[in-house]
């Protein structure tokens, strides 16, 4: 549902009260999706991300008390914000690697992808890998991300033999992982400037990619 400073505008209209929502105004899980929506796009805003329950109850026009019914502190809130951003980020992911017709191609795209979703939205970025858990959690499956991850499982996929042993195909998507998400840092942090050709040219040289290196245009 649409947000709207109620708590401002009460106030404007009245300094001695503030109208609140109850959390009956909200249909059921609707006030979560609501919070979720409100501090992905917040926590956007930043160059840190930093958020509090009772500033997204004030903006959505709810109780603190309401809130904390579904997030019942600060942290459960900022970890449900980064399995958000994640699930996200795979999303689309999945759809740059579903508009190329080769199956290498796609899988270059769910790590140029990447990388431009992280410069597009660092704070999000930071707070996805601050927060998720351990690389193992996320790697294995253990922890639900939705297309988060999947897109780079089945790169792999396409990439090793059927047979490949489990720990090649590992030290394979820790590479491919680390590839990108090392060069995202890099622009992240202001070590080296955002330049797309540069980024695809430096994905496609992973795994005998850069074969497809005339096409990155």
């Amino acid at each position: 549902m649409p947000t709207r400073n109620v708590y401002s505008a009460n106030m404007a209209r009245n300094a001695n009260t503030v109208n609140i929502k109850s959390e009956g105004d909200y249909h059921h899980g609707d006030l979560r999706a609501a919070v979720i929506d409100l501090g992905l796009k917040k926590l956007a805003e930043q160059n840190v991300p930093e958020l509090g329950l009772r500033q997204i109850a004030r903006e959505l026009g709810v109780s603190a008390t309401a809130l904390y019914r579904h997030f019942p502190n600060k942290d459960a809130l900022m970890d449900a914000l980064a399995l958000a951003a994640l699930r996200r980020l795979g999303k689309e992911q999945a759809s740059a690697a579903s508009a190329m017709g080769d199956q290498r191609l796609a899988f270059r795209e769910t790590g140029y992808t990447y990388v431009r979703w992280a410069v597009d939205n660092p704070s999000l970025f930071r707070l996805v890998f601050s927060r998720v858990g351990r690389v193992d959690a996320l790697m294995d499956g253990s922890v639900d991300l939705g297309e988060a991850f999947m897109q780079l499982a089945a790169g792999i996929a396409q990439i090793l033999p059927d047979d490949a042993p489990p720990q090649e195909r590992l030290a394979a998507q820790l590479h491919a992982w680390s590839l990108v998400h090392g060069l995202a840092n890099l622009i992240v942090d202001g070590q080296i400037a955002w330049d797309e050709v540069l980024v695809r040219s430096i994905i496609s040289g992973t795994f005998g990619l850069d074969r497809d290196a005339a096409d990155c245009a």
